[in-house]
């Protein structure tokens, strides 16, 4: 049986995103922390926002997104501050919250309403978290005008978004689900104030540099 053309690019665009996908970044650090700091359901819940928001960049880069920001650098500065400003906000909250205890007690069944909304929140989170960074678009654009045919298929399309969610859920989902355990749990119980004040700085960081190299087109 002969596999039809546009599987090998399918597979070579998904394995070149996969390096991007393993390196640390604002994402890394927020389903870490979500996962020792709250609770494993809430790292899967951001994991799946965080896919789904990467399979959202992908899918807008195949449409023509990434495009539209090598033609626009003004749109392309604008989303980097926006950007920036957003995870500097979250670098803020995380620092802010770093004395504070953390109650990691049971919900009573009265309270299933507000987990069903503490769950949606972390969704949320790991979604705007994900797409607040418009350098992946020009990263997942860069990948796909290297390496997409001149003739793809909705087909290809379609199965390089699927990869992408794949691949970003599945690997946020193992860090999630390694850190929630009860060693790294316990040692963030210990630390808390620090741990956090360092994923506060790490996600600063990132802020600072994706406002500091906004003026740059791409």
């Amino acid at each position: 049986m002969e596999f039809p053309s546009y599987l090998t690019s399918v597979g070579l665009i998904l394995l070149a995103l996969l390096a991007g996908v393993l390196s640390p970044g604002p994402s890394f650090v927020m389903a870490a922390r979500t996962a020792v700091a709250k609770s494993r359901d809430d790292g899967l819940m951001v994991s799946l926002g965080l896919g789904l928001g990467a399979t959202l960049i992908a899918a807008l880069c195949l449409a023509g997104l990434s495009a539209v920001l090598h033609a626009v650098p003004a749109l392309y500065m604008l989303l980097k501050v926006l950007g920036g400003l957003y995870l500097a906000w979250l670098a803020w909250q995380i620092w802010r919250s770093a004395p504070q205890p953390l109650d990691i007690g049971s919900l009573s069944s009265e309270a299933s309403s507000a987990r069903k909304a503490q769950y949606w929140a972390s969704f949320r989170l790991g979604l705007i978290t994900q797409i607040s960074n418009p350098k992946a678009a020009v990263v997942y654009g860069s990948v796909f005008a290297a390496l997409l045919p001149a003739q793809f298929p909705l087909t290809g399309s379609v199965m390089v978004a699927a990869g992408v969610f794949v691949m970003e859920f599945a690997w946020y989902a193992i860090v999630v689900l390694v850190l929630s355990s009860p060693a790294p749990r316990a040692a963030y119980m210990r630390g808390k104030k620090a741990i956090d004040r360092i994923a506060a700085g790490v996600m600063g960081l990132l802020a600072a540099r994706l406002i500091s190299t906004a003026h740059h087109a791409h």
